[in-house]
């Protein structure tokens, strides 16, 4: 199966702030993960002033080194992508040290109601505790000293996943939604697929020359590894379809023969992709199945 141009090449520099672009510092946790690459970035754009984008999990070290890196500096806003453990809890912190407003979407919830029965895989992951002091809506900006932060939501990943350009640069702070490194994971409940897709194509219609993503390096060409993504999701979603088509009913047989080469620790997130292309696919009118689109569901050509 085709994949996009993914980059590995990532020095993580972990404890020191690396310049990531002019006025942008990036700092990488040390919780790598067979999910988080070589771990969760975190970012101060400015000068004197600064907003921090993601101050990542509680982690001690971290936050020793992010409050190094911060020592003489005002921290005004702490920007926070989405609400998994890896990028957002530590902005209480952060908040608590430096007086900073935290600033996203809004608090942490699923891309739609869990059927009776159904267990949130992510739930563990998620960081219900999140409430931002200023919530943005699509398009609304927030300025600091020599910088001005647009929201860019970006559902998909989460439902509350929100991309941040850094106005009059080029640069998106893309998150989980884009990486260089690997595919973003969507997972229902929490995500969804055609949010996923539809996010895709509202960053497609920018002309943004670089992203600062929540794992690993820089995207350098954000337009066609776009492209790239999108043609590999729906090659996927090709995939899906083939396997019912040839007789696959459940979804663990799709993923033996979809993700052969994958490393088999990330099967069960695999499974959950599945899934969601299969919610996708059920609500289009392509595939059937008995009651809601499941795990333990059968599947069918519609």
């Amino acid at each position: 199966m085709s994949t996009p141009d993914f980059d590995l090449a990532f020095d993580p520099a972990y404890g020191r702030a690396v310049q990531a672009a002019p006025g942008i510092e990036r700092m990488t946790v040390n919780n790598p993960s067979a999910f988080t690459f070589h771990g969760t970035n975190s970012y101060i754009v400015g000068g004197s002033s600064v907003a921090v984008i993601d101050p990542g999990p509680e982690n001690e070290a971290h936050f020793a080194a992010l409050m190094a890196a911060l020592k003489g500096r005002e921290v005004t806003h702490i920007f926070v992508s989405h609400t998994h453990r890896d990028h957002s809890p530590l902005a209480r912190r952060l908040k608590e040290a430096t007086g900073a407003l935290m600033v996203g979407e809004g608090p942490h919830r699923p891309a739609r109601p869990l059927y009776r029965g159904e267990v949130n895989p992510f739930a563990e992951s998620s960081d219900m505790e999140f409430q931002p002091d200023i919530v943005l809506g699509d398009g609304e900006s927030v300025s600091g000293d020599g910088w001005q932060m647009t929201a860019l939501l970006t559902p998909g990943h989460t439902a509350n996943h929100a991309c941040f350009a850094l106005d009059g640069t080029g640069i998106v702070f893309s998150a989980d939604h884009v990486m260089a490194w690997a595919t973003s994971i969507v997972a229902p409940p929490d995500g969804s697929m055609a949010d996923y897709m539809a996010s895709l194509e509202r960053l497609l219609v920018r002309e943004d020359r670089l992203f600062l993503p929540g794992h690993g390096g820089p995207v350098k060409e954000p337009a066609s590894f776009m492209r790239g993504l999108r043609t590999h999701r729906r090659m996927r979603e090709r995939a899906v379809l083939e396997r019912i088509k040839a007789g696959d009913r459940l979804i663990p047989d799709m993923v033996k023969a979809i993700y052969r080469d994958t490393d088999p620790r990330l099967h069960g997130a695999a499974a959950l992709s599945v899934l969601a292309h299969l919610e996708d696919l059920v609500e289009k009118g392509q595939v059937e199945t008995d009651g809601p689109p499941a795990l333990s569901g059968a599947y069918r050509p519609a």
